[in-house]
């Protein structure tokens, strides 16, 4: 699995023209879920980003995590993050997960999420045609694979 993480003032995500989830300070995931990940990526992402100190403490330096801060969380699906651009200008996205497991894989990331963070999560839906807006506070952006731990 990749993310994409941003440290917000807040974010939102719009299906439709209406509104399906939203934020105020916390973080906005981009989550790409490729056909080798398990359930063992899951538990160790979701673990990870709600530990991860990206945000100020009282002498403005990152030494707390989104749970310490009472923030929230808005996940977004997002196949593209496994886009190939080696050959020509097309992108492949052969490594992306197909949907009969990628949704599952969504769903229990989502889950996971609640769980280390102690409460519910906001989300869009998972292949939508989306309208995505945030304010990165910061700016912070950090991006992880699970893939690679080190």
């Amino acid at each position: 699995m990749k993310v994409v993480i941003q440290r917000v003032s807040e974010a939102a995500v719009k299906i439709d023209g209406s509104v399906n989830g939203s934020i105020e300070s916390g973080l906005l995931i981009l989550v790409g879920i490729e056909h080798s990940d398990s359930q063992e990526d899951v538990d160790w992402l979701a673990s990870k980003i709600v530990s991860l100190r990206i945000f100020s403490d009282e002498n403005g330096m990152m030494n707390l995590s989104v749970k310490e801060t009472n923030g929230g969380i808005l996940v977004i699906s997002q196949f593209t993050l496994h886009a190939k651009t080696k050959k020509g200008n097309r992108p492949s996205f052969i490594d992306a997960a197909r949907p009969e497991q990628a949704i599952p894989l969504y769903e229990k990331f989502k889950s996971a999420l609640e769980k280390e963070l102690g409460k519910p999560i906001q989300c869009g839906v998972f292949a939508a045609d989306m309208k995505v807006s945030l304010v990165n506070d910061g700016p912070v952006t950090i991006v992880i694979d699970s893939k690679n731990k080190s």
